[in-house]
């Protein structure tokens, strides 16, 4: 069995939700149900299943009940960072939960749901981790294995893993999954306040330091309340 490459990840789940309305009227994104359990519960069973220990989760809209839930939980051990007074975006959302998150540490989006190839997610990252080339490694998906996704793709990539944006009027072949492993070396230097990952990303391009691994399982898109039907038949072998 592969050794992860952390211990620690960062669920960020500190989102407005808004693609997700009317369901997010009342509750924040992260506890909208699919196939029986809440979506951040399905990231967090799969961080538990993969042996991840600890998770730092963000939480900004409808707070409360999103705090309540996931500190719940035994497995993985879950710390709260606090964004009630100011929602700080993916990238503000890591640097101020730094602290807390080893170098490097897997980065993971609320809503994801997947399901794995031969080996977990977060094995198939550790395994390809190389600390000496890499800023941030990206899972990405090619378009045939992205369930109810229907966009242009994100990113190019080269023989060596090495990404690139997808290109003026072309059709990327692979999309982000929203699960990344990433070094403290990608966060330095940050902007202060909210920002995106993508200002990172696009230095870290620049060097040459931003790779992408493509994923052996399969991702479901779950943005809208339209996707949650045929994710849950396909989840369930329907």
């Amino acid at each position: 069995m592969t050794t992860l490459a952390s211990d620690t990840a960062m669920i960020l789940a500190a989102g407005l939700g808004k693609r997700m309305r009317p369901l997010t009227a009342s509750q924040p994104k992260p506890l909208v149900r699919v196939a029986g359990k809440a979506l951040i519960d399905h990231a967090l069973d799969r961080l538990a299943e993969a042996g991840v220990a600890k998770a730092v989760v963000n939480v900004h809209y409808l707070a409360d009940a999103l705090e309540a839930h996931v500190l719940a939980r035994a497995v993985p051990k879950v710390i709260v960072s606090d964004e009630r007074a100011q929602l700080l975006e993916t990238g503000g959302g890591m640097v101020k939960a730094l602290g807390q998150l080893p170098d490097p540490f897997f980065a993971l989006n609320a809503d994801n749901i997947w399901l794995d190839g031969p080996k977990s997610a977060f094995h198939d990252l550790s395994r390809r981790w190389d600390p000496e080339a890499m800023d941030a490694l990206l899972l990405v998906v090619p378009h045939a294995r992205a369930a109810n996704f229907n966009g242009t793709g994100d990113f190019h990539m080269d023989p060596l893993g090495r990404l690139s944006r997808r290109r003026d009027g072309r059709i990327a072949p692979f999309i982000y999954t929203g699960i990344q492993l990433v070094s403290h070396r990608l966060m330095r230097d940050a902007p202060e306040g909210p920002f995106s990952t993508n200002i990172l990303w696009n230095r870290a391009m620049e060097e040459g330091r931003l790779y992408g691994l493509s994923f052996t399982g399969l991702w479901f898109e779950v943005g809208t309340p339209q996707a949650i039907r045929p994710t849950e038949e396909a989840l369930l072998g329907g």
